[in-house]
């Protein structure tokens, strides 16, 4: 063998014992790894950044802005309080039902479009169930890459060894020949993930307990205004219709604070903050904070009738409005004013709801009530207004936020450019009328121009590391075919396996296939090993669509190392995964994969040459 194909197998190990130390950065090593390539002379400069260009670093840069897209319009939250809703906020319900739906998803589609539609899913989630992000991203991952073993469509390395078939002169796979093998090992890697795996996944992403916010209902009840919401409709004929929410005067005759009103627009509902030249009118629903008493008493005078505050619509009202702490700071010159005369609603677009003065809340009269330093307000609004206090200012001190802040939605208006964005490129890449990378970047571009997410955005979504780490390993790849290194190793083994029993060599084939997956691409690695496998099964006189079977399943096991698979690339910034977390969890999930193959496709697919 060549010095070339020594170095390039030293760079392997290198980068694998890099990775597993977890003391350099996943992408500078692999930063390193294309520098070394270039400084030594196995691949040209040129071919050594060339993984910066490929469609399959373009295709995960689109999914990251797709994904962002569904977040920010509160598409994947709604999707995730449904799920939380039938799982109970239970980790294991979450991943009892998370994984068999992924799997079913990704025998269709694009594992990966799977995985980046599902990890905002995920994260919201993991805040309303309390679970930290990595205990449920890589069980979904997991479920995505097996969910390719389902189908004959559902995964590249499938394709290519029914091809290998047909071009032999032998029946290809029909569309479901996969299912039972996959929907086995499916079954089985949720058994293995709802018992000894959770014993191996990482619990990082959540929250310190000691530095949790507090979450709405927190600061409610520490305030004393716990169930002072109400959604009150403006009825014809009623005094207020016409008139500004400052000529009404409801919060200083009525004690009512109008925080929002929800008008219906052409085809959905819109909250819009209340200001104080905000015009009223006639079936206008009123988001006001206001003791229940008082409402019941000034109701009928008012012509406001009580729609109530379904749990759906509170929701909806949080993602878009909240509230805030704020602390009246020394030489403030709110000190020594009334409420009214602070005027925060006007200033500010800020609505003060309760004050507290040392540890209780004090009784609020917004005409009489003076302010003074050390005062702690809280104060209602859009979430836009509110982080607006966190700026320098003479008057008030934004002391904290509450936890739903990160689960607010920034264009919930565009949600459904959202969904219809999504759908159509999910239709293009199962159709195959455009390729993959076209449906996504399509998606992605589409999401920017109907203004799910705008530009700043989209460029913030980016995981620059799991960008970097896939475009550094991929040139890795190219070395090791292009110096002959991956030849070297198929060629001695296939001499190895040769004089073997059919049995064991579908145990050799599963274990090459699935240890040069995890480095290489699976469809790379499938059409290398093909032709061995299928030169066995003709040489020692078995039929190949047994051998090449086991081919196409053990490409699909990519569960061991973060850059075996874009899925794993994909969740590794989001759960916080280390490479050890990969190797833990997916070693014991690829010998779980390779007895039920060694078993199972003999019995489907017999041996004997027909």
């Amino acid at each position: 063998m060549s010095w070339q194909i020594w170095f390039v197998y030293g760079l392997v190990v290198g980068a694998i014992a890099l990775f597993f130390s977890g003391r350099v950065r996943l992408d500078l090593t692999a930063a390193m790894v294309i520098i070394a390539l270039a400084l030594f002379g196995i691949l040209t400069p040129a071919e050594a950044v060339a993984g910066f260009g490929n469609p399959l670093v373009m295709l995960i840069a689109g999914l990251f802005v797709v994904s962002e897209g569904l977040s920010r319009t509160g598409v994947a939250a709604a999707v995730g309080l449904k799920i939380a809703g039938l799982a109970s906020a239970s980790e294991t319900r979450l991943i009892l039902l998370l994984m068999p739906v992924v799997a079913v998803l990704s025998a269709i589609m694009s594992s990966t479009g799977v995985v980046a539609l599902f990890i905002p899913v995920v994260l919201t989630l993991a805040r309303e169930s309390g679970v930290a992000p990595a205990r449920l991203l890589l069980p979904v991952a997991v479920a995505s890459l097996i969910g390719g073993m389902l189908t004959l469509i559902g995964t590249p390395p499938n394709l290519a060894a029914n091809r290998a078939l047909i071009d032999a002169g032998y029946p290809g796979f029909a569309f479901f020949d996969f299912t039972l093998i996959g929907g086995v090992i499916l079954i089985a890697a949720l058994a293995y993930m709802l018992t000894v795996g959770r014993r191996l996944l990482p619990a990082r992403g959540a929250a310190e307990p000691g530095h949790r916010r507090k979450r709405l209902h927190e600061m409610a009840e520490q305030y004393g205004i716990a169930n002072s919401l109400h959604r009150l409709q403006v009825q014809p004929g009623s005094m207020l219709c016409g008139k500004t929410v400052g000529e009404v005067g409801l919060r200083r005759h009525y004690g009512h604070t109008v925080i929002a009103v929800e008008r219906q627009a052409a085809l959905l509902s819109s909250l819009q903050p209340v200001l104080i030249e905000t015009r009223l009118r006639a079936n206008d629903i009123l988001i006001v904070s206001a003791p229940g008493d008082r409402v019941a008493e000034h109701g009928q005078q008012l012509g406001l009738s009580d729609q109530g505050f379904p749990h759906g619509l509170q929701r909806r009202f949080r993602e878009t409005f909240g509230v805030a702490e704020a602390l009246v700071v020394p030489d403030s010159p709110l000190i020594g004013k009334t409420v009214r005369q602070g005027n925060l609603r006007e200033r500010q677009r800020l609505n003060i709801v309760s004050l507290r003065r040392g540890h209780s809340p004090l009784a609020l009269d917004f005409e009489h009530t003076e302010l003074q330093a050390g005062d702690i307000l809280l104060v209602a609004g859009a979430w836009s207004d509110l982080e607006r206090l966190s700026g320098p200012r003479r008057d008030l001190l934004l002391l904290e936020l509450p936890e739903e802040v990160v689960e607010r939605t920034w264009h919930g208006n565009q949600a459904p450019w959202a969904v219809m964005i999504t759908v159509l490129m999910v239709a293009l890449m199962i159709t195959g009328l455009t390729s993959n990378l076209v449906a996504v970047m399509l998606a992605a571009l589409a999401m920017v121009l109907t203004r799910c997410v705008d530009v700043e955005e989209a460029y913030r979504s980016m995981s620059w590391q799991s960008l970097v780490l896939i475009a550094g390993m991929l040139p890795l790849a190219d070395a090791l075919e292009k110096t002959g290194g991956a030849a070297v190793i198929v060629s001695g083994l296939a001499v190895a396996f040769h004089d073997l029993g059919p049995h064991a060599i579908l145990v050799g084939l599963f274990v090459l296939t699935s240890l040069l997956s995890q480095f290489i691409s699976n469809t790379a690695t499938t059409v290398l090993i093909a032709p061995i496998a299928l030169s066995l099964a003709i040489d020692l006189h078995f039929a190949p669509a047994p051998f090449l079977m086991t081919v196409a399943i053990a490409a699909s096991t990519a569960f061991a190392t973060p850059v075996a698979s874009p899925v794993n690339t994909l969740i590794l910034a989001p759960g916080q995964y280390r490479f050890s977390d990969f190797l833990k969890l997916g070693v014991p999930l690829q010998l779980i994969a390779l007895v039920i193959t060694v078993v199972l496709v003999p019995w489907v697919f017999p041996l004997a040459a027909s």
